[in-house]
Formats: structure tokens, C-alpha cells, sequence
């Protein structure tokens, strides 16, 4: 627990250390990194060349800051950075290392400014943090591993199947190599991936693309260019390879409720769509699936689709939209996602609406759903890399 004094030094010294934050976390990362290089492939490396993760630190650091007098705020607030320690496997050792070179990278940056009053104060924020971080994720680990087929650490998995879903988006079906059951997860969550490429081990997260059932897991990945684990899926791995995977989590999950969902992606946004579908029709839901595609060759999962729309003709409507194509792509629409065409498919009866793609993508949903009156609290999204504010795009 901070003391009165140290209290006092937090108040009066975070407005210099929020105008700051960019420069202190765009130093924090490449000091960690020289002097923890273990720590390394934790981290996606294109996401630091963009500034994606250093802008969510920034951030994280800013709300706790702002939200640490209000426990139960805190914990949803820091649930999302939770559910990614937990598919990572964090554990309580590595936080002495970020505390370490946060505190390093405020001095350099701040300079003299940084008494060591203020540093004192600023280190104990940081491990009252860090505290309520390693219990939460002490919670989730628990939680997961006392499930049936449930696991702690990591566990070795086999691909049993390929399947290329479109142009750009390839399929895995992953079993366990002992044998034993794997524990269901919530629809909408993605599940840690640990590989070793080149000798060097590289972590990832994937959505979970198909409904649970107790023997596998299955994640569908888009090639990107350049993109060194997605490549390594598409070009060197096949049926019999292995891989280890952590424990599934996520914050993106239906509620339990009886009103109509709309589920709204682009490209690989979809992965996370699927399971959900399947879950909000099994609870009796009227769904709305509209999915924006590049163009046909790059529509994944069509035919899976269309199977399920027949399964349910009467609670699932299926809208494809491809941003370039003609008449003879069987699209419902060609163009891009706007207010016009959300308006037309939007359920009535207060729908819970969930959208995932890329960033310009979301922030025009998340812009359209907010004009037609759909308030914040029933508009549910998840970035695939750094989180950071829909308006950014």
C-alpha cells in the first residue's frame, strides 16, 4: 500500500509522466530488450516497429493510474491485458524485469525531475500493479487448469489437419499429443501458440475459429507478407508437425442473453465470428452474420457458412459483402461497410452487435452502429494485435 506521501507524489507527478508516457515506453521496450533479451520473443516484433505496444503500455499505465481507487473498475478495465499474459504464460518472476526498466526508462527520460522520492512513489505504483496483475492471472491459470482436459504452462499438440480456406486464410486442426481430452473455451477467444523457429521461440495469439468439442482446437491464420510466424504456418508446417499451446482466453464472449446478435468482420476478423454464431443460435438467437471480404478468392469459411444458414433458415441471415468483384461473385453487396447497409440488417430488439477486423474497418462500424443508436454497451470488439482507441483509425 502507497503511504500518504507517496500518494500525494503520484497525484502531483502524473500529468508530467501522461505527457511523457510515449517517449518513456518507446525507450521502456528496446531498454528491456538489451538487457533481458530472454524476454524478447514474448513480443511481436512488428507490433514495437509500429508503436502498437508501446501505445497499449501507455495506456494501461494511464487507466490504472486514473481507475486504482475503484478496485472492481481496475480489474475490468485490466481484464483485456489479463486474458493476453494468460495465452503467454506470464508469471510472476518477469514483472521485477518490466518494473526494472520502466523505472529506468521514466529516469532517463525525466532526468533530474525524477527525485528519489518520485521514484520511490512511482516503483511502489508500479508493483501495487504488478501485484494485482499476478493475482488476477494466478486466478485465470488456476481457473483453466482444474478444468476437465485443462492444463498449466504449456501443452504439446499435433496438427491433424489442413484445410486452405481462401486465397489468404489456411486452417489447423490441432490434437493433443498425449491423448487426453482438451478443455472447452468460451466462443470468440484465442488460445497462446509457442513455436520454435530457426531455433529461436516465437509466441502468438489465434483466434479459435472452431466450436469446442472436448478432442481438438482448431485456429485459421492469414498469411501476411513479410510476416515471419504466419509464413512459417503457411510454408513449413503440415499434418504431424508440432507446436505447443497455452490456455485459451479472451474477453470477446456472448452473454447469456435471449436478444438478436449481429456479427459483423472483415478478412480474418471472422475466426472468432464462427464459434460465436454457432453458440448464439444453440441458445435460440436470432443472428445476423455479415462478413466483408476483399473480393471471393479471399471469402474464407463460405461453404461452412452456407451450411449453417441452412441448418437455421430461420434465426441466421448471412450477408456477404466483397469490397471489388461483379454480379457473377454471388456477393450479396459490393463496396464497404457503411451506415446504409448496417442499417438494413441491423435486428431490432435491442441487438448485441460484435465486430472484429481490421483497424479503418471497426472504427467505421464502430462510427455507423453508434449513429443508428446502438449504445456503447452492447458494441463489443477485439483488436488481433495492440488494443488501442477505434478513433485511431
Amino acid at each position: 500500500m502507497l503511504t500518504d506521501q507517496q500518494e500525494s507524489l503520484i497525484e502531483a507527478t502524473a500529468p508530467v509522466v501522461a505527457e511523457h508516457l510515449d517517449a518513456i515506453t518507446k525507450r521502456f521496450y528496446p531498454l528491456m530488450f538489451e538487457r533481458y533479451p530472454e524476454v524478447a520473443p514474448l513480443f511481436n516484433q512488428a507490433h514495437q516497429a509500429d508503436g502498437g505496444q508501446p501505445r497499449v503500455l501507455a495506456s494501461a499505465v494511464l487507466a490504472y493510474v486514473q481507475m486504482r481507487k475503484d478496485p472492481d473498475q481496475a480489474r475490468e478495465v485490466l481484464a483485456t491485458v489479463v486474458s493476453k499474459h494468460v495465452s503467454l504464460g506470464i508469471q510472476p518472476d518477469q514483472y521485477p524485469i518490466v518494473g526494472e526498466c520502466l523505472m529506468a526508462a521514466i529516469g532517463e527520460v525525466l532526468g533530474d525531475a525524477v527525485t528519489p522520492e518520485i521514484a520511490d512513489a512511482w516503483g511502489a505504483l508500479y508493483q501495487e500493479l504488478a501485484d494485482l496483475l499476478i493475482d488476477l492471472e494466478a486466478e485465470a491459470y488456476h481457473e483453466f487448469a482444474a478444468r476437465p482436459g485443462g492444463w498449466q504452462g504449456t501443452r504439446t499438440f499435433r496438427i491433424a489437419e489442413t484445410r486452405q480456406e481462401s486465397r489468404v486464410i489456411r486452417s489447423f486442426v490441432l490434437e493433443p499429443v498425449d491423448g487426453g481430452p482438451v478443455a472447452d473455451f468460451e466462443p470468440g477467444q484465442f488460445i497462446g501458440v509457442r513455436l520454435t523457429i530457426d531455433g529461436e521461440p516465437v509466441y502468438r495469439h489465434y483466434s479459435l475459429s472452431g466450436t469446442p468439442n472436448g478432442r481438438s482446437y482448431r485456429i485459421s491464420i492469414k498469411r501476411e507478407t513479410g510476416g515471419r510466424v504466419s509464413e512459417y504456418f503457411h510454408d513449413r508446417l503440415d499434418v504431424g508437425d508440432t507446436l505447443e499451446l497455452l490456455q485459451p482466453s479472451g474477453q470477446l464472449t456472448l452473454d447469456e442473453a435471449s436478444t438478436p446478435v449481429m456479427l459483423i468482420s472483415g478478412g480474418v476478423g471472422q475466426t472468432p465470428m464462427l464459434p460465436m454464431a454457432c453458440r448464439a443460435l444453440e441458445q435460440g438467437r436470432r443472428v445476423v452474420y455479415l462478413h466483408a471480404a476483399q473480393e471471393r478468392a479471399h471469402h474464407a469459411f463460405a461453404e461452412e457458412l452456407a451450411a449453417l444458414a441452412r441448418e437455421h433458415a430461420d434465426h441466421l441471415t448471412s450477408v456477404t459483402l466483397y469490397e471489388r468483384g461483379d454480379e457473377d461473385d454471388r456477393a450479396d453487396h459490393i463496396g464497404r461497410v457503411n451506415r446504409e447497409l448496417l442499417a438494413r440488417y441491423l435486428p431490432e430488439g435491442d441487438p448485441e452487435c460484435y465486430f472484429v477486423g481490421p483497424q479503418g474497418f471497426m472504427t467505421a462500424v464502430d462510427h455507423a452502429l453508434d449513429s443508428l443508436g446502438v449504445p456503447g454497451e452492447r458494441r463489443h470488439y477485439e483488436h488481433f494485435g495492440p488494443s488501442r482507441p477505434l478513433q485511431a483509425g
